[in-house]
């Protein structure tokens, strides 16, 4: 079906300026052109919008989880069934919210993977996946109780060839300590720099991209060493990880609702003290130290750590307007970070409204390049040039 869409203001997901008064026509699958708005287009349906920006891109996600205040007694509680259940439905929810590309970033089962192929059969509603399977952790450490417990370069390797066994399109590495998991630090190292580099080398031959989990500062700077391409957290990054993060072309995504959403619900008390002590202290420096980044030309790609306490996955535009208020984004440099950027950070054909590419694309009410929380509530939602959600 042809679908002609009129706008005020068409964003294409670059930092170029934005396009005034036109005409985007969608026709199997991906965008057939882009016209003058009084152009005759012969669709079959036709929408109007006041701008249309691509699908966003959230590139750390975990979709078995449901942003519940105590990550850990959830695993407890909750059987491999109903996490499927529950990644099914967080799928749906995150498209019907305008994210029409996520990378899952470990689970405790291989229901990300399975998720993704339902969903490209067209079984299942939610938007395409990236799966990491799971994480590579070091024995013990974050995450141990969901991940791959990995000790050693040999071992690293052989846990990578077991993701992708089972299906995984890249890999994470767990370089530091976390909030979520109880005794584990966030400013210690766990994964060896040597372990980490078996462990890309491995990937690299197939062809999979690696993200660390780092939040301190010593153990981003050994993922960065190791040859990783992205840092997921960095919320303790300093000036030489900056350096590190230029000369090595890595990308950063920065995951601040993780931190925010955990600090504007301490007082709710449902939290475990551990979490809450950990991220309060991150709290009040990652917001300097990523800011910095951002000014010295590190890359920002767009990715909330979506499944985390009260981070849900409907919710990223929240991640989308953190990018501009806490890091100094315009709001155009933000859609940009969650569509473009994220799209390169992953390898994804996705994040750029141009003829010929795929149209995934949200139709909204506000300017979003004027104002990032016109992202809230988009009207609607293309992906594959097939509608997927409209607000009634």
């Amino acid at each position: 079906m042809r679908i002609a869409i009129r706008t005020g203001t068409l964003y294409d997901g670059t930092d170029a300026a934005p396009r005034t008064n036109v005409t985007l026509v969608v026709e199997d699958g991906r965008i057939a052109r882009i016209a003058g708005s009084d152009e005759p287009t012969d669709a079959a349906r036709t929408y109007e919008a006041a701008s249309v920006i691509p699908g966003l891109i959230n590139s750390h996600v975990h979709l078995e989880v449901n942003g519940e205040p105590d990550t850990s007694t959830f695993f407890l509680l909750r059987t491999p069934v109903e996490r499927t259940l529950d990644a099914a439905r967080n799928a749906r929810l995150a498209l019907e919210a305008g994210v029409t590309t996520v990378r899952d970033l470990g689970g405790s089962e291989s229901n990300a993977i399975a998720l993704r192929d339902a969903i490209a059969r067209g079984e299942h509603a939610g938007p395409t996946i990236i799966p990491a399977g799971r994480a590579l952790c070091m024995t013990g450490g974050h995450g141990a109780f969901i991940g791959r417990e990995t000790d050693g370069p040999w071992d690293a390797r052989k846990a990578v060839r077991e993701q992708r066994k089972a299906g995984a399109e890249c890999i994470k590495l767990i370089a530091t300590g976390g909030v979520l998991t109880k005794g584990a630090v966030p400013g210690l190292d766990q994964l060896t720099e040597e372990e980490m580099r078996a462990a890309i080398v491995e990937a690299s031959a197939h062809g999979m991209r690696v993200a660390a989990h780092a939040i301190g500062t010593s153990g981003i700077k050994n993922a960065l060493r190791a040859g990783v391409t992205s840092i997921e957290h960095g919320h303790l990054l300093d000036d030489e990880a900056i350096e590190l993060f230029k000369a090595r072309d890595a990308y950063l995504v920065p995951t601040l609702a993780a931190v925010w959403r955990i600090f504007e619900n301490v007082a709710g008390g449902a939290q475990p003290d551990y979490v809450v002590r950990k991220a309060t202290e991150i709290y009040h420096q990652a917001g300097d130290n990523i800011r910095k980044a951002y000014r010295a030309g590190v890359k920002i790609a767009g990715g909330s750590d979506a499944g985390t306490p009260y981070n849900r996955h409907e919710d990223y535009a929240y991640e989308v307007e953190l990018m501009s208020t806490v890091l100094g984004m315009t709001a155009q440099q933000a859609l940009t970070a969650a569509t473009s950027t994220a799209a390169e950070l992953l390898g994804a054909d996705a994040g750029v409204l141009a003829p010929g590419r795929p149209a995934d694309l949200l139709l909204l009410s506000g300017d979003a390049g004027a104002d990032v929380r016109a992202l809230r509530e988009p009207r609607v939602v293309i992906k594959g040039g097939a509608v997927a959600h409209e607000r009634a």
